[in-house]
């Protein structure tokens, strides 16, 4: 008799988070801010003495948001901030890799975000627009990541993420490695400042 696979994992919080069928009631903010601080960006292929977070990185995001609208609404910080936040249980798979699973990948991480923006009190699935203006602040994040953490070439970077927009220093001092903890607590304080 074949054993049926489990497909939940377990949280520090005590949750458990089914991966086919997530609840937002089995979404914490520790859980995600600590899982977030744990995972590397680019397979963990990149310069410094830490690794560069997928906390950090969603920090950067938010940056640059609010650098192309400061007076954003809290929702939208809030869906910024929170655009990476399946990866505390999937993990940050490569964009290469991504191509090669296809639409599974894609459905397992909607379903996370469904449950996760449902938990903050956002609608499950963003609209177009905000999809947009999310991913024009992540392409310009992966566009500075890349250059200045992954080895990435200007000239190769812009073929991949689009060409950049120049961005204050107070964007580009969020490129410097952060320790686990630190990406932690600071990922964690903007999520409520964003929920405040």
């Amino acid at each position: 008799m074949a054993k049926e696979p489990r497909v939940w994992q377990r949280m520090l919080s005590g949750r458990r988070l089914n991966l086919l069928d997530p609840s937002p009631l089995d979404v914490e903010l520790d859980d995600i801010a600590h899982g977030l601080a744990r995972v590397a960006r680019w397979n963990g292929q990149t310069i410094g003495g830490h690794i560069f977070s997928v906390a950090q990185h969603s920090l950067l995001v938010e940056a640059i948001a609010d650098h192309f609208d400061p007076d954003m609404p809290r929702t939208t910080r809030l869906a910024v901030l929170l655009h990476d936040a399946p990866e505390y249980v999937i993990g940050d798979i490569i964009s290469p890799f991504k191509a090669v699973i296809g639409d599974a990948y894609k459905a397992i991480e909607a379903g996370l975000l469904g449950a996760i923006h449902l938990h903050f009190g956002l609608p499950a699935a963003p609209s177009a627009a905000l999809k947009r203006f999310i991913k024009q602040a992540d392409r310009q994040a992966a566009y500075l990541e890349a250059t200045h953490l992954a080895g990435f070439g200007r000239e190769e970077a812009i073929r991949f993420f689009g060409r950049p927009e120049p961005m204050p220093r107070d964007v580009q001092a969020l490129l410097d490695p952060w320790p686990v903890a630190e990406a932690e607590d600071r990922f964690r304080e903007r999520v409520l400042a964003a929920l405040a």
